[in-house]
């Protein structure tokens, strides 16, 4: 499998007592035991890894990962990344995606067709979701992701059409 084949689905980060549990940033509602995951320590390619033991400890799940046996262990794997392959992730609705699907994306502007960028990135600042637009400028327009403004993702054509509110863009393209 390639390196974009994977979804960072959660990261390790320090170590909890002795017997070589490591508290684990989970970025999924999914249950973290029930998956078939792969390890990145820095940029080395991916393995399988088993979580054999996992339970919560202020509101973060404590894992305890096959082979790793002590505290110094555990540390060691501080900062690795689990990923989780693409194809294992269950179907989406029809008017559902997922948002790794999104960067690279063409934002056209419904009005006339015209392309404003490619969707780098997406943050959720305050809940909100906010796609980061690059424009052909090499400028960035943080665009507010709302039902009004989105018109059309098409993964197929690789675009997405918006109609954002009056004064947005030139704020950014001023």
């Amino acid at each position: 499998m390639t390196a974009h084949a994977f979804i960072h689905m959660g990261t390790l980060a320090r170590a909890h007592g002795l017997k070589g549990e490591i508290c684990v940033e989970w970025y999924a509602d999914s249950p973290l035991r029930d998956m078939r995951l792969y390890l990145q320590v820095d940029v080395e390619t991916p393995r399988p890894v088993r979580i054999v033991a996992v339970r919560r400890h202020k509101k973060h799940p404590l894992a305890l990962i096959e082979g790793v046996c002590d505290r110094t262990e555990a540390e060691t794997l501080r900062g690795a990344k689990l990923l989780l392959p693409v194809d294992e992730l269950p179907s989406t609705a029809e008017d559902e995606l997922y948002l790794y699907q999104l960067p690279g994306l063409e934002v056209v502007l419904h009005e006339n067709g015209s392309s404003i960028g490619h969707i780098d990135h997406v943050d959720f600042p305050g809940g909100q979701e906010i796609w980061a637009i690059h424009t052909v400028g090499g400028r960035e327009i943080l665009f507010p992701v709302v039902e009004a403004f989105v018109l059309s993702v098409n993964l197929e054509e690789g675009r997405v059409v918006i109609d954002p509110p009056p004064g947005l863009l030139e704020i950014y393209l001023a």
